[in-house]
């Protein structure tokens, strides 16, 4: 019978085959059970329990180096669930101070994995946060009689100051949202929520460790794996120096007691903020521990709304501060010189309009019209602007002009603070007017823009950064609230310089309106012995009470400071404006106030204003 040798050769071939893999999967069990720690590495969970080890956030400094955020101890109970036998569930409570109800809760929000999508049975889970050091010396000492339970040591923040909460900020319990937006997050985490501990979260809060712990078949910690081989050291948050003066803050929440308004302060070379302060505020304290849902929530209540950041979400109408802006388009445009006069007549009184105005001397020329706040001269200004149709061919053309003007100051859009939160206020556009009166009207439709009213709407930072821009000469650094990050460079966006479309000579026109109002007009109060301010008030019309603002900076030529103020329903801009800008200003370039200064700042502090609000 004749041989089939291809089929020998199949026979053979597929025989060496078998032979060949059984090796390869003997070598690599070998390889894996043998010679790799991988294999011991990614064992079951049974075996080796991950232990996060936390780091401590960074701290926080002010700009002279006085510490105002850092970190103290505090402890969570965490719980493996698969570890947890026989418990004493009331004899736990007692412990920890908890209801039975609160223990069901827990244990079910635990186990829902659509709120925690990193649920196991095998890994820790956070039952209970921030416990005292009081309270988990008590947990501690009967910590054996629940098996399954932990304690984690982590850190809760502290502050040295009852002041700059809207600044500092807080950190609270991640949210779902937080984890599935970075998966650097589990359960129980805190993150920043606002402010600071927000903006600069993945500087602060460093990068957590870990510790390998084995167990046996029993769940029983042996010890930590490898002596320690696999282990990863946790990385300190990076510390933080703000630009903010911590005494300067106080003072300026002490001057806003007793009222609603915003006070922020700008270093104008740098574009540092030096201070905002954002009335009624609060205690960060409140903000720290387990009652700070109930804090936040009772806060949140509150109808004086002390958990508004007004300094960077408050759009208010800026009154006559807005004048300086509206100066710098005329003259840059060729719409007047320093010289051209204006006639008032207590008032613009135009085609039946009328724009009232207080008792000055008529005609002005520029200066003396900043000096004196003249309604009229600015209303003449805006009018013969929109109304040039030679120069521009359209009122719309003018208007778009006139806005690109007021955006180029850093006005119509968030300025880019590094705080969350920053609202844009509003600069109205051709199309705006197009719509709301058809396509017909003209400058003297809207001619309440020219003296920072009617539309227009500023923050309080935008109005500092005016003053900023003006003690410049014509640029300004994006306003931020942090100075130095340790071992890393600040953003480029806090660093470059903004020129607006409006050249150095006529800020120098304007920069002697601001100093003849403190000389002799309508800002005589910010007058400061042996310093050059340059200032201008506002005085924005509301429907109950106008709101008192003032603008300025010092000294004149290298200036240091540029402030706004804003009280609301605080009347005249002399009132409060003036002078809590003036006493912000002695604090900050003399290092304290003079006595007589410090009557005043006594006087201010103890005023109050009916808001027909009911006690906090």
């Amino acid at each position: 019978m004749e041989r089939d040798y291809n089929l020998e050769k199949r026979k053979y071939v597929i025989g060496g085959s078998v032979v060949v893999i059984v090796l390869i999967y003997l070598i690599r069990l070998f390889t894996l059970q043998i010679m790799s720690e991988d294999y011991k590495k990614n064992a079951d969970s049974n075996a080796f329990l991950n232990k996060t080890q936390y780091p401590s956030r960074g701290v926080m400094y002010d700009r002279n180096g006085k510490l105002l955020v850092y970190n103290q101890p505090a402890y969570d109970v965490t719980m493996v669930m698969k570890e947890v036998v026989n418990l004493d569930t009331l004899d736990l409570c007692r412990t920890l101070n908890i209801t039975p109800e609160y223990f069901k809760r827990r244990i079910r929000e635990m186990k829902d994995r659509r709120s925690n999508p990193g649920y196991s049975p095998y890994t820790h889970q956070v039952f209970m946060t921030q416990l005292s050091a009081e309270e988990c010396g008590v947990f501690q000492e009967k910590l054996f009689k629940f098996p399954g339970f932990y304690i984690q040591r982590r850190t809760i923040r502290q502050y040295n100051y009852n002041s700059a909460a809207h600044v500092l900020g807080d950190i609270a319990e991640v949210s779902k949202r937080d984890i599935e937006a970075d998966d650097y997050y589990v359960r129980g985490d805190f993150i920043g929520k606002q402010g600071v501990e927000r903006s600069y979260e993945k500087q602060l809060r460093g990068e957590k460790g870990v510790e390998i712990l084995l167990r046996d078949a029993r769940g029983r910690i042996q010890g930590r794996y490898m002596d320690g081989k696999y282990d990863k050291t946790p990385v300190p948050g990076k510390n933080l120096k703000l630009g903010i003066d911590v005494e300067l803050q106080m003072l300026g929440e002490r001057l806003l007691e007793g009222k609603i308004g915003s006070i922020v302060a700008i270093e104008p070379e740098t574009g540092e903020i030096l201070c905002m302060v954002s009335s009624p505020t609060f205690d960060p304290r409140l903000m720290v521990g387990r009652q700070r849902g109930k804090n936040h929530l009772d806060l949140a209540r509150d109808s004086w709304k002390p958990l508004l950041n007004r300094a960077i979400m408050g759009q208010f109408p800026p009154g006559s501060t807005f004048k300086t802006s509206q100066a710098l388009t005329f003259l840059e445009e060729g719409i007047i010189v320093p010289e051209t006069p204006y006639s008032c007549y207590h008032g613009f009184v135009h085609a039946g309009l009328r724009v009232g105005c207080h008792a000055h001397g008529s005609p002005l020329a520029l200066v003396p019209a900043i000096a004196t706040s003249c309604n009229a001269y600015f209303c003449w200004g805006l009018y013969h602007m929109i109304g040039a149709k030679k120069k521009y061919g359209s009122v719309q053309n003018a208007m778009s002009t006139w806005r690109d003007y007021m955006v180029s100051m850093g006005f119509g859009y968030p300025l880019g603070v590094d705080l969350p939160g920053e609202k844009r206020g509003m600069i109205p556009n051709a199309e705006y007017y197009d719509k709301n009166y058809r396509g017909s009207w003209n400058g003297l439709t809207i001619i309440s823009i020219a003296i920072g009213q009617g539309e227009v709407t500023l923050t309080p930072l935008q109005i500092a950064n005016l003053g900023a821009t003006i003690a410049n000469r014509g640029y300004y650094v994006t306003p931020h609230v942090v100075k130095e990050v340790e071992d890393e460079p600040l953003d480029t966006l806090y660093s470059t310089k903004h020129y607006t479309k409006v050249g150095s000579r006529h800020y120098e026109t304007v920069v002697q309106g601001m100093r003849a109002a403190v000389l002799g007009g309508t800002c005589r109060g910010a007058n400061i012995p042996g310093i050059e301010v340059c200032g201008k008030t506002g005085t924005a019309q509301n429907r109950g009470k106008d709101h008192s603002a003032f603008m300025g900076f010092a000294p004149m030529n290298n200036p240091k400071i540029a402030i706004a103020v804003y009280v609301e329903n605080g009347g005249f801009g002399a009132v409060y404006g003036v002078p809590i800008g003036a006493l912000m200003m002695e604090q900050y370039l003399k290092g304290e106030l003079s006595p007589d200064s410090e009557v005043k700042a006594n006087d201010i502090q103890n005023r109050r204003i009916d808001y027909g609000i009911h006690e906090r």
